[in-house]
């Protein structure tokens, strides 16, 4: 098992929240993460669409800390250096959208007949499970109609951590999911283009 990063703490068919156990250390936006399930042949693969970091306290929010009773002014990590409390009264925790699931060496991408349940374990995705995933381009269509998500963000996200792994080179992947996102969006290329470009941009 890969090194947990965190346990679910909300979780419905589509989505789940997930708290970390260690402060500000949430996987990235777009990351593709497994979520663990009843069964143990049984992860849930999904991807980041949102992190925040808040009080622990229902209905609480953080407070101003940047300066002392003494005067004394505090910046950034100073802060938390100054109040090492604030591991105990602030949570960070990230959203995931669910985008299929693994059984075994088999990969599905669709939504699984049930939730993962509270207070399991999601670790990132390995090398492994990342290009297993990226075998199919499912992926895409499981967010272009997305709502109330940057699915286009998301996508282009996803495709460049695609790359970085694929087997036959990143070149040759983008040239695939290149194919495969103006196939799903046929009648609207301009969005389509919008997503290759922000695919391209972390790379030129």
């Amino acid at each position: 098992m890969a090194p947990r990063i965190g346990e679910i703490i909300e979780s419905a068919t589509l989505t789940y929240v997930a708290g970390t156990y260690t402060l500000l250390a949430a996987p990235a936006f777009g990351a593709l993460v497994l979520a663990h399930t009843q069964d143990p042949q049984v992860q849930i693969y999904g991807v980041v669409t949102d992190v925040r970091t808040l009080s622990r306290e229902p209905g609480g929010r953080a407070i101003v800390r940047g300066q002392s009773y003494s005067g004394r002014e505090l910046y950034n990590e100073q802060i938390y250096q100054a109040h090492p409390d604030l591991k105990e009264v602030l949570q960070t925790e990230f959203s995931v959208w669910v985008l299929g699931y693994r059984r075994g060496d088999t990969v599905v991408q669709r939504i699984p007949h049930f939730p993962a349940p509270v207070h399991y374990t999601v670790e990132h995705a390995d090398v492994d499970a990342i290009r297993a995933f990226a075998s199919d381009f499912g992926y895409l269509r499981m967010l272009i109609g997305a709502q109330h998500l940057p699915a286009d963000e998301l996508m282009a996200a996803l495709i460049r951590s695609m790359m970085q792994v694929a087997p036959e080179g990143a070149h040759a992947y983008a040239l695939r999911a290149g194919k495969a996102l103006t196939t799903l969006l046929r009648e609207d290329f301009d969005r389509a283009r919008h997503i290759l470009a922000r695919v391209r941009s972390d790379f030129d």
